[in-house]
């Protein structure tokens, strides 16, 4: 008994065609599809499609009322720092990370 002989790329090239060939074969014998079922397919993609668009839409408005809501908070708790007190709470930062160094 002989052993295995790896095919050769002639061999690989024909074998690769024969199933290219195969499988077109196979996909033309399909029926085509009925213009009804694809109408159908159709509306239920585009109905799934629109209902995902809402849900996107309605999360986006729940984050952005959320996020207004938290802005509000924070209006609240604090007022908003005028340019010397920003500069201010940043040279203490600047000086603390300094001495840490040190």
């Amino acid at each position: 008994m002989a052993g295995y002989k790896e095919p050769g790329f002639e061999a690989r090239r024909a074998a690769a065609a024969s199933a290219r060939d195969k499988a077109l074969a196979k996909l033309k014998a399909q029926a085509p599809l009925d213009p009804a079922v694809l109408a159908e397919r159709l509306a239920a993609a585009e109905a799934r499609e629109k209902m995902q668009a809402e849900k996107r839409a309605l999360l986006s408005a729940k984050k952005a009322q959320e996020l207004a809501e938290k802005a509000e908070r924070a209006a609240k708790i604090a007022p908003a720092l005028t340019d010397a007190e920003r500069k201010a709470v940043r040279d203490a930062k600047y000086a603390a990370r300094k001495a840490r160094k040190k």
